[in-house]
């Protein structure tokens, strides 16, 4: 049996034996805006944790039927749960239970008794850190897509011209092909240096990298930044490229590899393909200026070269 979950903001289930404690905790959450959620049982917490998918869990140590640390290494150990934050709440102050419980993956710990605006500050502040890490790519520490796009939105409203860079290495497959993923996830990172270093040198704080899966990549700043900022990402990737193939393929300019047919093909180093397009008009689709920047990316890469077609002034 679940509570019933009202609309609201984020929801914190608490799991507590000692039901004052719970109402207590409660009431001060729900002054603060949060829904909430109770067990008082660990076996109890653990199914409402999997059933209804809580933003936070604040976790009591000691509880019938199945202890607290049990209850976090389980919601950690199932892909289901494995990102819902943590807070223990515990009676004990030793430092080993801290660590046993920081061990079976909680994200804080909190001693009883507490004061509830030490409780909500913590609850607020581990639900801002679990946002963060939400919306960066985990291989890159670069802003995910969803928050690419947020800025995208923001962008436009402002009704200042940005320019739009779409960009991808041309060959990536190939590389991973020959080298394995350990090798891929090397170059995606490579990129991300590049193309941070870049924006730094020609937009500062006025520019943004994000990263969209894989070797994607969409990059905002000032119209007058973006050629020389497509200039200065071609020329540090194709500088740096080589050092991440084996010495042989990249004193050959390729690597070789055989189909399913059994047929041998050279596949040069890789590249990079930059889309530039022009954007900041109110009310614009994000999707549709981040087409038109594909489509420039799609131009770009007929060449062989990394480099890059569009540009503010140029027509679609």
């Amino acid at each position: 049996m679940t509570d019933p979950v009202e609309q609201g903001g984020d929801l914190i289930l608490i799991a507590d034996d000692d039901r004052d404690i719970v109402r207590f905790v409660e009431v001060n959450l729900r002054l603060e805006g949060f829904r909430v959620a109770t067990a008082h049982d660990g076996d109890d917490a653990l199914a409402k944790a999997l059933s209804l998918s809580p933003d936070l869990v604040l976790l009591d140590v000691m509880m019938p039927r199945m202890d607290g640390y049990e209850v976090c290494s389980r919601l950690r150990a199932d892909p289901r749960s494995a990102h819902i934050p943590v807070i223990m709440l515990t009676a004990k102050s030793l430092s080993a239970d801290k660590v046993l419980g920081l061990t079976a993956g909680a994200d804080d710990y909190i001693i009883k008794p507490f004061d509830p605006m030490e409780l909500v500050a913590r609850a607020k502040a581990t639900l801002a850190r679990a946002r963060e890490q939400r919306a960066l790519s985990p291989q890159t520490g670069l802003p995910s897509d969803a928050r690419t796009e947020d800025e995208l939105r923001r962008r436009i409203e402002a009704g200042v011209p940005f320019a739009v860079v779409s960009l991808d290495a041309d060959d990536f497959a190939a590389f991973n092909a020959r080298y394995g993923q350990a090798r891929g996830d090397d170059a995606i990172a490579l990129i991300a240096q590049v193309l941070g270093r870049a924006v730094d040198e020609t937009a500062g704080p006025d520019g943004f990298v994000g990263h969209r899966g894989g070797d994607d990549f969409l990059v905002l700043l000032p119209p007058q930044a973006a050629e020389d900022f497509a200039r200065r990402v071609v020329a540090g990737f194709d500088m740096r490229i080589p050092s991440l193939y084996d010495a042989e393929d990249a004193a050959v300019g390729a690597v070789e590899l055989v189909d399913r047919q059994g047929r041998l093909h050279r596949v040069p180093i890789m590249t990079l393909s930059l889309g530039l397009a022009l954007a900041g008009v109110p009310g614009a689709d994000p999707a549709a200026v981040v087409e038109q920047a594909d489509r420039w990316r799609a131009v770009a890469k007929r060449d062989r070269r990394s480099t890059w077609a569009g540009g503010p002034s140029a027509a679609p």
